[in-house]
This record gives structure tokens, sequence and C-alpha cells, in this order.
């Protein structure tokens, strides 16, 4: 099945990541992903140089650095989940959201979304972004209501194992393609081929 178009940002999730190093290796663990409705829009800009080696007058090697992504996501209202465990504001014994300058706490997480297609809907993921601290802004009602929308500014760097993003292709399984927001997909590496004993 193979989308000839993309369009319609949605089914945008997130999932708080958590990191331990156990016996020398680092475990990442994701929580299950939580939606966050009312997605606008979306814009990933790759980010990373290019670095050209000159040889016999030219180019002769060029290495490429994937630094990750930097992004706008707009949506509707962010969510009051996504406040508390992400951006790490506080409810207080009023139920009133407080936000404090000595938080300096940068909490990671996935971030999973879709594009429509003419066949079958792109599913992405983001392994390892953070999120700063939205403006705040809206406007008078005139004549006809327009409603605000609120800015999450963030940056999706890869995580200390080089992992930045995956995405739903044209042979995902159908299995894995239903569940996609149920957990955050970790990437299945491919098993060598066994070799066969040589023959003598």
């Amino acid at each position: 099945m193979s989308n000839k178009v993309k369009y319609n940002l949605k089914n945008v999730h997130a999932a708080k990541l958590t990191t331990e190093v156990v016996e020398g290796v680092t475990v990442y663990t994701y929580a299950t992903p939580q939606a966050i409705p009312g997605a606008v829009s979306l814009s990933l800009d790759a980010e990373g140089d290019s670095s050209p080696f000159y040889a016999d007058g030219i180019v002769y090697f060029r290495s490429y650095a994937n630094n990750g992504y930097s992004s706008d996501l707009e949506i509707a209202l962010i969510p009051e989940w996504f406040r508390t465990e992400i951006l790490k504001e506080a409810l207080d014994a009023n139920g009133v959201l407080v936000e404090k300058s000595d938080n300096s706490e940068n909490v990671k997480f996935a971030l999973l979304f879709e594009f429509d297609g003419d066949e079958r809907a792109i599913r992405h993921v983001l392994y390892n972004c953070a999120a700063s601290r939205p403006s705040i802004e809206s406007k008078t009602k005139e004549e006809s209501i327009e409603p605000g929308t609120e800015t999450l500014n963030l940056t999706a760097d890869p995580r200390a194992d080089g992992l930045v993003k995956s995405r739903t292709g044209d042979t995902t399984s159908a299995e894995t393609y239903a569940g996609w927001y149920d957990s955050v997909y970790v990437p299945v590496e491919e098993t060598p081929a066994a070799q066969e004993d040589p023959v003598v």
C-alpha cells in the first residue's frame, strides 16, 4: 500500500521518557502515550551540518551530521497533563497550575503523530523530545469568534544510542501499525542469517 500524497496532521501523542543505567547500559523506558488533541500544524526542520573534504581540487568526500530536528507544534490548547508531567507546572491544593522559576528539570518525551495519505496514514515517532515554555497570547473577540492557539517549541535530539525517529512504511505489519499509539515503537534489530557450515 503506497501513498502518493500526505496531508492533515492528527493523532498527536506524547509519552514521557525515563532513562537509567543498568550494568553500564542505558535503558530507555517510555510511559503509555497520551493524546494531545487539537493539533493544528507541525513543522520539522532537520538539524545538522555537512562537512566537505577537499582533495584533487574538488569536494572529495562529504560527511553529514544528524542532530535531530527542531519543531513548532501548534495546538488548540495544551492539555493539563502535559503541563504538569512535561512542562513541570505544579497543581496547588486548590487545583491551580503554578509555574516557578527554580524548575530547571528538562523532561524528555517521545512525540507520536500521523499524516493522512491517499492509501493510509503515515505514522511517526520522535524518540527524544524536549519542549520549552509556550508564549501566552490571545486577542479580543470581534464580530466572529476566532479561536486562539498555543505553540510548543520542540527539539528532537538523537538519543545517546543514536536513535532519532521512526515512521511506518509500505510494508509495516498490520499489528505494528494498529498498535502504534498503545506504546512507543522501538526498532527491532534484524537477526543475522545463520551461517551454513562449510562444505568439506
